[in-house]
């Protein structure tokens, strides 16, 4: 189907300060990706080098196979953006909001009217009288209403409740069934992994990962638990390279998460022992975010 979202090498200084450096990422068409990283790791800088806002200081980004411009409105009239710090007129209304974006793209908002019904959105009060999470509602209604083929939305449900946050995925996730390819930039980690099938991982500017959900929560992290069929024998996981946080329950359990390839070492240490029950289980991708800023922060430290 081809690449809908590219970036080569994409780099962006503010003067000596780093946004993001040397980021190289595809992402397919009709494909569900995650952009994840802290505050200042560079995702907001990438983002807006996609979308035409700034100029990148070398390398160079590409949307549906065009070279991303200052000037690319074209480009953009496909692009569904939500920011990740909405901005809008205090004084004017919702509707007027609907009104003003549609004439901007000089196109109509096809969904505008689902939007607000299904968002419980009353578009006829004024900004400065919305809540934080009727805001963010807006912003999602304006960046939705012309059904556009990508959607970058930064932080899309900051403010909402449970069960608007449930809807708008309901939302991202028709409209990704009908084609639509999603770039999702979030630190809400249990919608990424619901929602995305592949991940990007940025960390101090740098793409530190980038799979499929399910291949890197595999590969990289798993929770055990182990029952001796009697006391725990003295030693018996010590020297282990990878596993940490070993904790024991009661006077037969012992639980401790393991890293990489040292699942194998782990479970030939097991075999000399006699077992009452094992269970390793995949870990979530919260727990895989928190080893790449943690564990690697220590390792370079």
């Amino acid at each position: 189907m081809g690449a809908v979202v590219e970036c080569s090498a994409l780099t962006k200084f503010y003067g000596r300060n780093r946004g993001v450096e040397d980021v190289t990422l595809v992402v397919e068409a009709g494909t569900t990706f995650g952009f994840l990283g802290p505050n200042g790791a560079g995702k907001t800088t990438t983002i807006r080098c996609l979308l035409g806002m700034l100029k990148p200081t070398s390398g160079e980004s590409r949307v549906f196979g065009e070279r991303v411009t200052l000037d690319g409105a074209a480009l953009r009239g496909r692009i569904g953006y939500v920011a990740g710090d909405v901005r809008l007129f205090e004084r004017e209304t919702g509707a007027w909001h609907i009104d003003y974006i549609a004439r901007l793209r000089g196109a109509p908002a096809p969904s505008a009217t689902e939007l607000i019904d299904r968002l419980e959105f009353d578009p006829s009060r004024k900004v400065r009288e919305l809540s934080k999470g009727n805001k963010q509602k807006l912003a999602l209604i304006v960046g939705l209403m012309h059904d556009p083929e990508l959607l970058i939305l930064d932080e899309p449900t900051s403010g909402l409740d449970p069960l608007n946050q449930e809807t708008v995925f309901e939302i991202v996730g028709e409209r990704v069934a009908r084609g639509a390819t999603l770039f999702l930039s979030s630190h809400i980690l249990s919608e990424v992994e619901r929602v995305c099938e592949r991940v990007g991982i940025v960390r101090a500017g740098h793409l530190v990962a980038e799979e499929d959900v399910s291949d890197l929560i595999a590969k990289h992290l798993r929770d055990v638990s182990v029952t001796f069929a009697g006391p725990v024998p003295a030693g018996a996981l010590d020297g282990i390279e990878g596993l940490t946080d070993v904790t024991p329950s009661g006077d037969v359990t012992l639980s401790a998460r393991i890293r990489g390839d040292a699942i194998d070492t782990l479970v030939k240490r097991l075999a000399a022992h006699e077992l009452a029950d094992l269970t390793i289980a995949h870990a979530k991708l919260e727990d895989v975010f928190r080893e790449y800023y943690v564990h690697e922060a220590e390792v370079d430290a």
